[in-house]
């Protein structure tokens, strides 16, 4: 086994950093923890791009610290819709008590919510859909019957 001590943190690029801290921050409750700015070397060799500019805000939530990186240079490739088989992050999991007042709130703030991917298993109680975050980014919000244990 390779010696690792700890994951330390999930980087997500984001197009807007302010809309995304709206989002992550205001309505999904991560709290900032800590904000730098990143210019040139050793950045662009660790980043295998040249010319980086980039500021990086920190936001921790349940043990998870969450990196949102937004580049002012070397521009972003133009975005695409990502599915569930595509490699690499599909999507983040968070459980909620009430998944209807979620999405509804979510609603309210002017969020995405893929009402296509509600699902609902009456025999337990259970239910589950995913919303997307400012750039798309799937967010799967599951509802649990009451006295589950949460999936991990």
């Amino acid at each position: 086994m390779v010696p690792l001590e700890r994951l330390t943190h999930v980087g997500l690029g984001v197009s807007h950093l302010e809309r995304s801290l709206r989002f992550y921050r205001d309505l999904l409750g991560f709290r900032p923890v800590h904000e730098l700015e990143v210019e040139g070397e050793p950045a662009d060799t660790l980043l295998r791009l040249r010319a980086v500019k980039l500021r990086a805000v920190y936001l921790a939530r349940d043990g998870v610290t969450l990196e949102l990186l937004h580049f002012a240079s070397p521009p972003a490739p133009p975005p695409h819709s990502r599915t569930m088989r595509e490699p690499g992050l599909t999507h983040l999991s968070f459980r909620v008590a009430d998944l209807d007042a979620t999405l509804a709130a979510l609603r309210a703030a002017g969020e995405r919510v893929l009402d296509e991917t509600l699902i609902r298993v009456a025999a337990s109680g259970a239910a589950a859909c995913f919303v997307t975050d400012p750039d798309g980014q799937l967010i799967e919000l599951v509802q649990s019957r009451p006295g589950a244990s949460p999936p991990r």
